[in-house]
C-alpha cells in the first residue's frame, strides 16, 4: 500500500469558524497515519492538470470556479461550500493524487493505496461545486484509469453515510463506470434512490437513520454480489465515514470496527474480479475521534491486517 499526502496543502482549504469540514480534519487523519501507519510509503500529493479534470468536468464550470477564487478571505459557492484562496490548490492536488495513485497501482507499485487530502469530492458534479466538494476525486481517478491504462470497466463504491450524487452523474451515461452507494436516506443530497440506475450501471442502497452496521454490512453483501458479475478491473472506494454514530451531519450508528468489515469485503470482491487494486479517497467523517479511529481499521482491513 502507499499512502498519497500533502498536510500543508489540505489544511490551507479554509471554512468559515463552525464548519464541519474543517482542517482538523486532516490533522485527525495525520495523526493516526504517524502513529499506526508510519511504515507504510508515503508520496507527495500532485495537482491535477486541467485535461485529468476535464475528464469529468465542464470546461465552462472548471474556468468559472477558477475565476472565483478570491484574493483573501472566503467566497461562498453556495451556503456549504467556501472558496479560499489555496482551496482549488488542496482540491487540485487530492484529485491528482488519485491519478497518481492510479499511475502507482497500475505500474505494480502497490496494489492498493489510500489519498489522505480534502476537500472531498463524491458531491461535486460535472457542473457544480456543492456539498463541501468541487473536483470530483474518484470519478476523475476511475476516468483517467480507463484512458490512461485501457481498463474497460471500473467501479466507485461510496460508503460515505451521505449520496455520492456528483459521482453518479459522471457516469450517468457511462455503462463501463459502475457506482454502487450506501447511504442514510431522506438526508443531503437528496438523490439516491434505487430507481436511480443511469445506464444500468448504478446501484443505490439507501437505509435508514439508525441503522447499524449489521444492516449496512449486509447492504454491502448485496452490493458487491452484483458487482461481481460486472468484474471491475479496478474498484475505488470513496470512503467517508460519517455513518459512525458520533457523527454529527448523519444518524447512522456504526462503530469504526464495522468500516473494517466494509473495507476487508471490497478488498475480497478486489481479489476476485481486479487483481486486489483498490484505491481508497477519504471522503466525509466530522467527528475527529470517529474519524481517526474509522480511518485506522479502514487502513488495517485494506492492507490486509488483522482487525483489531
Amino acid at each position: 500500500m502507499i499512502i498519497f499526502e500533502d498536510w500543508a496543502a489540505a489544511k490551507s482549504h479554509h471554512v468559515p469558524s463552525g464548519h464541519p469540514e474543517r482542517p482538523d480534519r486532516i490533522t485527525a487523519v495525520q495523526t493516526v497515519l504517524d502513529e499506526a501507519f508510519s511504515d507504510i510509503p508515503r508520496r507527495a500529493a500532485i495537482q491535477a492538470s486541467f485535461d485529468q479534470l476535464s475528464l469529468v468536468h465542464d470546461q465552462s464550470y472548471l474556468e468559472a470556479l477558477y475565476n472565483a477564487v478570491p484574493e483573501s478571505g472566503l467566497t461562498g459557492i453556495d451556503g456549504d461550500t467556501f472558496l479560499s484562496p489555496a482551496s482549488l490548490i488542496a482540491a487540485e492536488k487530492a484529485a491528482g493524487a488519485g491519478c497518481a495513485a492510479v499511475d502507482a497501482i497500475f505500474q505494480n507499485e502497490a496494489k492498493s493505496a489510500f489519498v489522505a487530502m480534502r476537500p472531498p469530492g463524491h458531491h461535486a458534479e460535472p457542473d457544480r461545486a456543492m456539498g463541501f466538494c468541487f473536483f470530483s476525486n474518484a470519478a476523475i481517478a476511475a476516468r483517467y484509469a480507463q484512458q490512461a491504462y485501457g481498463i474497460s470497466h471500473v467501479a466507485v463504491l461510496d460508503f460515505d453515510v451521505h449520496h455520492g450524487n456528483g459521482t453518479q452523474a459522471a457516469f450517468w451515461q457511462e455503462p463501463t463506470c459502475f457506482y454502487a452507494s450506501t447511504h442514510e436516506m431522506p438526508l443531503f443530497p437528496g438523490t439516491g434512490a434505487t430507481d436511480e440506475t443511469g445506464a444500468g450501471s448504478i446501484f443505490n442502497q439507501p437505509v435508514r437513520a439508525g441503522c447499524t452496521g449489521e444492516v449496512m454490512v449486509q447492504a454491502w453483501d448485496r452490493l458487491l454480489a452484483r458487482l461481481e458479475a460486472a468484474a471491475p478491473e479496478l474498484i475505488i472506494i470513496s470512503a467517508g465515514f460519517d455513518a459512525h454514530q458520533d457523527d454529527p451531519l448523519a444518524s447512522c450508528a456504526l462503530q469504526s470496527s464495522d468500516f473494517y468489515e466494509i473495507t476487508a469485503k471490497i478488498c475480497g470482491l478486489a481479489d476476485k474480479v481486479a487483481q486486489g487494486r483498490v484505491l481508497s479517497l477519504l471522503e466525509g467523517g466530522y467527528d475527529l475521534p470517529a474519524l481517526s479511529s474509522s480511518v485506522r481499521h479502514h487502513l488495517q482491513a485494506l492492507q490486509g491486517r488483522e482487525a483489531l
